[in-house]
């Protein structure tokens, strides 16, 4: 069976009380002086999640065991909310369509990927993101916010921001939005002890984003 992508959240109540975050790869060699030689290996950052303190009850522990066979373990991929990082904006913030820069016109392109930049002044990091949340997506050229099917629209499974026509040269496309992490389980076996869950035992649920 060849892997898929399910266009499908994770349980959102187990996904709530889940912990992860970014990790990076960093090759460091340090030499006979005490200097150090840092590489990084990974372009990009990936995340990583346990979603076992979010299952609180036997019926959240079916429903990620059900969840889990329907995605054949660690075959097919999935979304997930992350409760930490999920809009272009801070959690608290409102989503606006001045949020983030992707792009600027050159008068032929129609196709620009959203991205989310963290940091401001010495290396911000452009993150692609390429499941947005369908209906939550505003866009906006040169400062001014467009109608959204008028001229221009976003694929919820890519990210991709599309023009009719190519925005003019020098002006300034961006977005704000909603969006989960493409994620699939780090693990082909779950283990749940009914008993031992009941005594306090927290089960791991690993997932690892995937990386397009």
């Amino acid at each position: 069976m060849p892997a898929e992508f399910h266009e499908i959240r994770f349980p959102l109540d187990v996904a709530l009380g889940s912990r992860g975050g970014p990790v990076r790869c960093t090759d460091i060699v340090t030499l006979a002086s005490g200097r150090e030689h840092r590489n990084a290996r990974w372009a990009d950052s990936r995340r990583r999640y346990d979603a076992g303190l979010g299952i609180r009850t036997a019926d959240a522990l079916h429903a990620v065991a059900n969840f889990f066979e329907e995605r054949r373990g660690r075959l097919h991929g999935f979304r997930l909310h992350d409760r930490v990082d999920w809009k272009s904006c801070p959690p608290s913030g409102t989503v606006s369509p001045l949020d983030a820069v992707i792009g600027h016109g050159d008068g032929v392109r129609t196709a620009f990927g959203l991205v989310k930049t963290y940091g401001t002044g010495f290396a911000p990091y452009a993150r692609p993101i390429g499941k947005p949340v369908a209906g939550t997506v505003r866009v906006a050229v040169a400062g001014t916010e467009m109608a959204m099917g008028a001229g221009v629209g976003c694929d919820a499974t890519t990210g991709t921001v599309a023009f009719s026509a190519p925005p003019a040269p020098g002006a300034a496309i961006t977005a704000g939005f909603a969006f989960d992490v493409p994620v699939r389980f780090d693990t082909d076996a779950l283990e749940f002890d009914l008993s031992a869950f009941e005594a306090g035992h927290v089960p791991s649920v690993p997932l690892i984003e995937i990386v397009p």
